[in-house]
């Protein structure tokens, strides 16, 4: 097998990003890794090949398969857990506040295998519960996206080694997971019924039925070029609504782009309210 030439990786990176946003132009070790061995079991000697192969297979089952082996899936129960207090201090008891306080919508964008939406929903649920409240008076259904549909697939199925779970506490687990005896847990009934997964590519059309309380997308942005978080940025802007909140990851900022958000502090921004 050849190792990827430079107009190979041109000619793939390029087709990712047009279609994806996701900036590969620089991960050559990245795109073989991921790739070659896949590529290799499958008979083709050369990326352009294997990608023409992609491109001809009008199923698209191959390109779902490409972008699922290509894309970073990388998460953990409870990170950068400071965004979870803000969220239940803050950002929840404010939408508690709007005359359709009881229809939240929350949106995390690149959930990957599910622990983000799963921990938010924890939080949410554990908060109504201290406020003698519940889902079923409240909708507090999360919206989890990515564009993975193996990512997406395991996040369904919610089951989890007991190491991933390190950072939930005793209490939770017995609560929120099941014991499947084999080191596994699986999320419960109630806890999946909280979010809703579906695919989504963040370069497409965003189909909005109301606008959205509050967005995380955190630690996505990254893979993407300055155009493209500039206008992703500007995008989520205009399907938020008045006074919602956008969550970025810690590594990221919206400094250096032009956009109407407010700062609220390091990766916690704010569309104005209308009012101001």
């Amino acid at each position: 097998m050849q190792s990827l030439q430079e107009y190979e990786l041109i000619e793939i990176a390029g087709f990712i990003k047009e279609r994806y946003g996701v900036n590969l132009a620089s991960k050559r070790m990245l795109v073989e890794s991921r790739l070659g061995c896949y590529m290799q079991s499958k008979g083709f000697e050369t990326y352009s090949d294997y990608f023409e192969f992609v491109k001809s297979d009008a199923s698209g089952a191959e390109m779902a398969n490409l972008i699922n082996r290509i894309t970073t899936n990388h998460t953990f129960f409870m990170r950068e857990s400071d965004h979870l207090e803000f969220f239940i201090s803050e950002v929840f008891p404010w939408i508690r506040t709007l005359p359709d306080g009881k229809d939240m919508r929350v949106w995390c964008a690149g959930c990957a295998t599910g622990e983000e939406p799963y921990g938010l929903a924890i939080h949410i649920l554990e908060h109504l519960a201290s406020l003698g409240l519940s889902s079923h008076t409240t909708d507090t259904t999360i919206l989890a996206s990515d564009i993975s549909e193996r990512a997406l697939t395991a996040a369904a199925e919610g089951i989890y080694p007991h190491e991933n779970l390190l950072a939930i506490s005793p209490g939770w687990i017995s609560k929120y997971f099941i014991d499947l005896s084999d080191g596994n847990y699986r999320v419960t009934p109630a806890l999946r019924n909280n979010v809703a997964f579906k695919k989504i590519n963040l370069l497409d059309p965003f189909v909005v039925r109301k606008p959205y309380h509050t967005i995380l997308c955190r630690n996505v942005m990254i893979y993407f070029d300055a155009d493209t978080r500039a206008s992703l940025i500007e995008r989520f802007y205009e399907i938020m609504a008045p006074g919602g909140y956008l969550f970025i990851g810690h590594s990221e900022s919206l400094t250096g782009f032009s956009h109407s958000f407010t700062y609220v502090r390091p990766s916690i921004y704010r569309k104005p309210l209308e009012e101001e």
